[in-house]
């Protein structure tokens, strides 16, 4: 599984980057050079892995591109159609993986953290995919996803009808819901996640139960519905390639 540990890293470290520093092919350049040196680093230099590392950068690189043009002319699907379909790749293909080692390897042999202790590498490189994923790329699927389903208008994305102004935190409360689902699941208990889900619905219930202004309130309601849903099944989809 080290080209999915990879690919979920490379997208990851672009989508972080780009929300710190916005800057044209910069955020998803950086993505792309990670995977390269992160890959070359665990030892992935077969032939077969080499070319596997350029086209997983290639795909960083695309996906970086096409969030930017999908929010910008309006076509959100495109973005989801590439990750989906790199990682759909990633998954099919991972038998014919290199088992990562090298220079990782050698170094989580000699860490000492409990949570690392006796991990192997391409473990380790999956894991911090996919709590990276967990992070700001997290937050752009979940708009990707509320646009395609005509929930969010990117057009208006900041402006005083945008429901994430509305709604505030979001953004901050996103990747903490996801994070602690993901953490919750590693440690076995998966029922607990049902705290986030109440607390998150505790939280919201004033903005979501005024009796005036309806129709804003409807779609604040459909807004925090489906990006609700789609922010867990970010963290369960991650629970559940962790549990392979």
């Amino acid at each position: 599984m080290s080209w999915l540990g990879l690919l979920l890293i490379g997208v990851a470290l672009a989508d972080l980057s780009f929300s710190i520093r916005p800057r044209a092919w910069l955020p998803e350049g950086l993505g792309a050079l990670a995977v390269v040196v992160l890959g070359l680093v665990a030892g992935l230099t077969s032939a077969l892995d080499l070319v596997a590392l350029v086209v997983i950068a290639g795909v960083v690189l695309a996906w970086g591109r096409t969030v930017t043009l999908g929010f910008g002319r309006g076509r959100p699907a495109v973005p989801l159609l590439v990750l989906g379909g790199a990682l759909a790749a990633a998954i099919l293909f991972s038998s014919l993986a290199g088992e990562a080692g090298g220079l990782l390897q050698r170094w989580l042999d000699d860490v000492r953290l409990p949570l690392l202790a006796g991990m192997d590498a391409d473990r380790a490189l999956l894991l911090l995919g996919a709590l990276g994923v967990q992070l700001s790329t997290g937050n752009v699927l979940v708009r990707l996803v509320l646009a395609v389903t005509g929930t969010l208008n990117p057009a208006k994305h900041g402006t005083a009808s945008d429901p994430e102004v509305q709604l505030k935190g979001g953004r901050l409360l996103g990747p903490m819901e996801r994070v602690f689902i993901l953490s919750l699941g590693l440690a076995g208990q998966v029922t607990a996640a049902s705290i986030v889900v109440a607390a998150k619905g505790l939280l919201r219930f004033p903005e979501l139960s005024s009796r005036k202004d309806q129709v804003r309130i409807h779609q604040l309601t459909e807004y925090f519905l489906v990006g609700s849903f789609a922010s867990w099944l970010v963290a369960l989809a991650a629970l559940v390639l962790l549990a392979r």
